[in-house]
């Protein structure tokens, strides 16, 4: 009888561990089918797109796209999408949207990519431009950053700077700008009190919401999220010196507080509604929701976050994206388009095509990505 005990429970864990096993195969599955669906509608990475207006392809929205497209190369080594990034970034020479001397973080976020390509390889061409661009942006006043969209798009690529050269002035003076949005822009962007932020001074109060709450839109949030990932790595790569030990305090007590809003405003059938606590605009929403995701697997990987409380809500997460936002071809419905609040690009819906696409694939791959990595922890 102890005998059968015993060979049950090894069956049970080989089972457990088998299952497990086949999940982590079905998120990376996944992955693939979504980002093939976008490299095959976009197979010229060199082409501009057309919404409105021409835009050249190294705008925000395919930088964020890449930065997922790197986060995918991570666990699934496919030449492809270097090739294909290589393509692109060759094409743009390895330079920020609208040159060197832009202080615009949105042109600023495909240097992302570029500096994880230099990882890689440590061709200079990678980021000789890329230096140039944030050594003029260092020059000038602080403050650039207006809009919490705007942590997202730049402050990781003075981190990844720092990683990439040892030069610590890149990170000091990412922080300089991340704590002037923080604090003092408009009396700070961050309500420290309820762990979210105002997406820029038009939300601050008086600004209510129809039903009198504060407006604290999804993405807004999901973009300072992921830069909190994004910033915080680089700086556990790096040596330690009482000043860098200050910014991590200061970004890893930021995510906390965040990570704590962010749980109690998830909804039961696993995402995030466009604005995350007032009943105006309620309604599935994928960028968001996979930002959070990305950051809730982050945390609980780097224990930063317990399992007990974080990882159920990820797993909420990830079958409600892939039940209600993945199509059968690789298309993502509940992506909102490009704006800056919650009621942008609304109605959104499971079928409605967003205004641009690869923004909205490349928050997915990011919180898959980080999800089977939590997986695996």
């Amino acid at each position: 009888m102890k005998r059968i005990i015993i060979i049950g429970f090894v069956w049970l864990m080989a089972a457990g561990v088998s299952a497990q096993h086949v999940q982590q195969r079905d998120v990376l599955e996944m992955a693939r089918k979504v980002n093939g669906y976008f490299m095959k509608k976009y197979a010229d990475p060199t082409k501009p797109t057309n919404v409105g207006r021409i835009r050249p392809s190294n705008l925000w929205t395919r930088g964020v796209y890449y930065e997922g497209l790197m986060a995918l190369y991570e666990i699934d080594a496919d030449k492809r999408y270097l090739d294909y990034t290589d393509s692109w970034a060759d094409f743009h020479q390895w330079t920020a949207r609208n040159g060197i001397k832009t202080c615009h973080a949105d042109d600023q976020c495909c240097e992302q990519t570029y500096l994880d390509r230099y990882m890689m390889t440590r061709e200079e061409r990678m980021i000789e431009h890329v230096r140039e661009n944030l050594d003029q942006q260092m020059k000038t006043k602080i403050g650039w950053w207006t809009w919490i969209d705007a942590i997202q798009m730049s402050m990781p690529v003075y981190s990844k700077m720092y990683r990439a050269t040892g030069e610590q002035n890149y990170i000091d003076h990412a922080m300089k700008m991340y704590t002037w949005s923080r604090d003092t822009l408009a009396g700070g962007l961050f309500n420290a009190a309820e762990g979210l932020w105002w997406r820029d001074q038009d939300y601050v109060p008086p600004y209510q919401e129809p039903d009198g709450k504060n407006c604290y839109w999804s993405r807004g949030s999901g973009w300072v999220y992921a830069a909190l990932v994004r910033v915080l790595s680089d700086l556990q790569a790096m040596p330690k010196n009482k000043t860098t030990k200050r910014y991590y305090k200061q970004l890893k007590r930021d995510f906390v507080l965040m990570s704590a809003a962010l749980l109690s405003c998830q909804r039961e059938d696993g995402l995030w509604n466009a604005s995350l606590v007032s009943t105006n605009y309620e309604g599935k929403e994928l960028t968001g929701t996979s930002l959070f995701l990305y950051g809730f697997s982050w945390g609980i990987r780097n224990k930063i976050l317990k399992a007990k409380d974080y990882e159920e809500a990820c797993h909420r997460a990830w079958k409600g994206l892939v039940r209600d936002c993945v199509h059968r071809d690789g298309f993502l419905g509940y992506v909102q388009g490009t704006g800056k609040d919650p009621s942008a690009g609304q109605p959104v819906t499971y079928t409605k095509v967003p205004d641009f696409e690869d923004y909205g694939t490349g928050c997915f791959l990011l919180g898959a990505v980080e999800y089977y990595k939590m997986l695996l922890f």
